[in-house]
């Protein structure tokens, strides 16, 4: 276990379409630290939201290659590579942040 603050660990939610219709059935998107384990995500978000945590998907997204729109920026770049976690709470479990969004 690593000595990162629950802030650090979840760094914020994904607001997103598809993250608003997983919410509903219970499944909570995040952006979350790059190292941070499934065990540490899970901590974090029971600490935080004080809910109870079901399970823990984690995925990386990876970079992707970009350009710029004016002539004289045409060169290439990457955006930044990130980790974002989908938390299952149990049932009758819900975030109250996520509600009216």
């Amino acid at each position: 276990m690593s000595n990162r603050s629950a802030h650090e660990t979840v760094i914020r939610p994904v607001i997103s379409e598809k993250s608003m219709v997983q919410s509903q059935v219970g499944k909570y998107t995040f952006e979350v630290h790059g190292h941070a384990s499934k065990i540490e995500i899970a901590e974090a978000v029971a600490a935080l939201f004080k809910v109870k945590v079901a399970g823990v998907n984690v995925l990386t997204t990876k970079a992707k290659e970009t350009r710029g729109t004016l002539a004289r920026s045409r060169m290439p770049g990457k955006t930044t590579p990130w980790r974002k976690a989908i938390v299952t709470l149990a049932a009758g479990e819900k975030i109250q942040f996520f509600e009216g969004v």
